[in-house]
Parts: structure tokens; C-alpha cells; sequence
């Protein structure tokens, strides 16, 4: 389970580097303003959706892993 969600977590930062990158990217406006009113970028919108999606999926399963009993917290111990 720990592989899981630290592959999920690998994930979502992942798509988060591709709309930053996407966003860096995307393309100026004629004469180089850059101040041009343009239309989102659609995948850097995409990529962002990606990581919501992941990130609910994620929260999710961890829900669903504790409620079976997959997982369970350990929380810290109380010393006296």
C-alpha cells in the first residue's frame, strides 16, 4: 500500500510539472506583449484536471484502505 501511494503522490507531481511546464510554454501574442487576452490553454487545463483527479482518487482509496483494514494509524506514542 505504501508503494501505492507514493507512486500516486510521484503522480500527481508529475502533472503538476507538465502545467507549469505547459504554462512556461504556451505561446506569446503578435508582437511579443505577451499582454494579449488568449484562450486557456487546454493542456495545461487538462493537466491540472489530471492532478485533481488523481488527488481525489488517491484520498479516496486511502479511505477506503483504512475502512477495510488495510491501514491502520499509528500515530505517536504516549510516553508518561
Amino acid at each position: 500500500m505504501k508503494v501505492f501511494i507514493v507512486l500516486a503522490l510521484l503522480a500527481i507531481l508529475a502533472a503538476l510539472a507538465g502545467a507549469g511546464l505547459f504554462m512556461l510554454r504556451r505561446r506569446q501574442a503578435p508582437g511579443g506583449s505577451g499582454d494579449a487576452p488568449r484562450g486557456p490553454d487546454k493542456r495545461m487545463a487538462w493537466a491540472l484536471a489530471l492532478r485533481v483527479g488523481l488527488s481525489v482518487a488517491l484520498f479516496l482509496t486511502i479511505l477506503l484502505a483504512y475502512q477495510l483494514g488495510w491501514i491502520r494509524p499509528s500515530g505517536l506514542p504516549l510516553q508518561p
